[in-house]
């Protein structure tokens, strides 16, 4: 069974860092395209980052370009989601999903999703 657990989200001050992990089970980690999106209230879920099965490729939003970094660790069934130089728009519920296509940036490329966990930035 595919489990993916969200952590590290919290409360911080603009211009701060936070990051998140996202700890996977119950399937071949290494052999799948990794993704961050996040939740604001009221609005549609977004596209943040991907990564690809190896982690040599990624790609993120225009929103987060020069602020975010997705990695992971194949060794640890892991991947990240460094956050810096964070804004109040950055406020959002952020879920990692796993998917099967090479260059995922929709939802729909993704088939199973964590939890999520909430990052709240403060003016």
């Amino acid at each position: 069974q595919v489990q993916l657990v969200e952590s590290g989200g919290g409360l911080v001050q603009a211009g701060a860092s936070l990051r998140l992990s996202c700890a996977a089970s119950g399937y071949t980690f290494s052999l799948y395209t990794m993704g961050w999106f996040r939740q604001a209230p009221g609005k549609e879920r977004e596209f943040v980052a991907q990564i690809s099965r190896s982690g040599s490729t990624t790609y993120r939003a225009d929103s987060v370009k020069g602020r975010f970094t997705i990695s992971r660790d194949n060794a640890k069934n892991t991947m990240y989601l460094q956050m810096t130089s964070l804004k109040p728009e950055d406020t959002a519920v952020y879920y990692c999903a796993k998917s099967s296509v090479i260059r995922a940036r929709n939802v729909n490329d993704y088939t199973d999703w964590g939890q999520g966990t909430q990052v709240t930035v403060s003016s």
